[in-house]
């Protein structure tokens, strides 16, 4: 019985994120002129995975509780680069891939060096960075254009057997093949250890240093992901600013509605994703009741708001600060 009220207590903030999403796109399906179907369903997680990538590079980060305010642009500049060289032969694509999802590792290596072994406030070096990357990005793309392997494109986000969506397939096997790795590594484990309390982690033994590297590269690479699946959706490139900063701004509203905690040390990726589908289908419900797309990012920053302050206002019940991670 204390086994799974312990396993509660920590899946508490995914499962909450899984049943906002669940009723939110009931709702959306329900009202949705052509109700649930494969094309609306794969529309769907389409524009979600996208978010979704990037949720995961911000969760990685702010579970050692720092904030990564680069992965939108990370983001953008990998679609960028895959707009150049994700064409042509099998062999040039996946040449092509290779070397997007490397600029993401080392964006994000870069990153956490800078803020481990430069001592830079996480929001200072990620905000100096992430100007970096748009600009490499807006001199790869000064104009939107490029093109990209369609082939790949439409195997990546089509269906699978005429119903699953093939992006849904991607992200899950995405999550197997980082997340649960890292989560269960002794990198993992040093990064939630650095986010809960970084001293006694330290006076422990963990390798500190190692775990949030670690994070950072990860962080770089799941954006990476992001940017490819950016190029399959849209056979284009674009160094759009708006576009970096607002994916940057949703992926920490997705990170905290899914459980994740601001502070570190607590939470999970795939909380994150659900999250993220959350946050997404907030813009399907204002299509759907017909709402002035005016009113959309009003609407969106009010989630970001209410998300943001969801976790400061558990903290406040919070007399002793170890109680939060107990």
């Amino acid at each position: 019985m204390n086994e799974w009220r312990y396993w509660f207590a920590e899946q508490k903030g995914t499962l909450l994120a899984l049943a906002i999403f669940v009723v939110m796109f009931v709702i959306y399906t329900s009202n949705h002129p052509a109700g649930l179907t494969a094309n609306v369903a794969q529309t769907a997680a389409n524009k979600g995975v996208l978010l979704a990538f990037v949720a995961m590079a911000q969760t990685l980060v702010v579970i050692t509780a720092g904030i990564d305010l680069s992965v939108g642009m990370i983001f953008i500049l990998t679609n960028c680069l895959a707009s150049w060289l994700v064409v042509g032969t099998p062999a040039e694509t996946a040449f092509g891939v290779v070397v997007v999802l490397l600029v993401g590792l080392l964006c994000g290596a870069i990153n956490g060096a800078i803020v481990i072994y430069g001592r830079l406030q996480p929001i200072v070096a990620t905000i100096a960075t992430g100007a970096v990357y748009f600009g490499i990005a807006l001199l790869l793309r000064p104009f939107p254009g490029g093109s990209v392997n369609e082939d790949l494109a439409d195997a990546l986000t089509g269906r699978l057997f005429g119903y699953v969506p093939s992006s849904l397939v991607a992200l899950l096997a995405v999550i197997m093949l980082v997340w649960v790795p890292f989560s269960r590594s002794v990198y993992g484990r040093a990064a939630y250890a650095a986010g809960s309390s970084e001293v006694a982690a330290y006076m422990s033994g963990v390798p500190l240093k190692r775990g949030k590297f670690m994070a950072y590269t990860l962080a770089g690479l799941l954006a990476a992901i992001g940017g490819l699946f950016l190029t399959f959706f849209t056979y284009t490139g674009e160094a759009a600013y708006a576009s970096g900063n607002a994916y940057t701004l949703f992926s920490i509203a997705a990170v905290v509605l899914g459980g994740v905690s601001l502070f570190g040390g607590r939470g999970s990726a795939v909380g994150a994703i659900f999250g993220a589908f959350a946050f997404r289908t907030i813009g399907d419900l204002l299509f759907v009741f017909d709402f002035d797309p005016l009113w959309q990012p009003l609407f969106q920053g009010v989630v970001l708001l209410v998300a943001v302050s969801l976790g400061a206002f558990a903290l406040f019940r919070v007399k002793n600060r170890l109680e939060w991670f107990g």
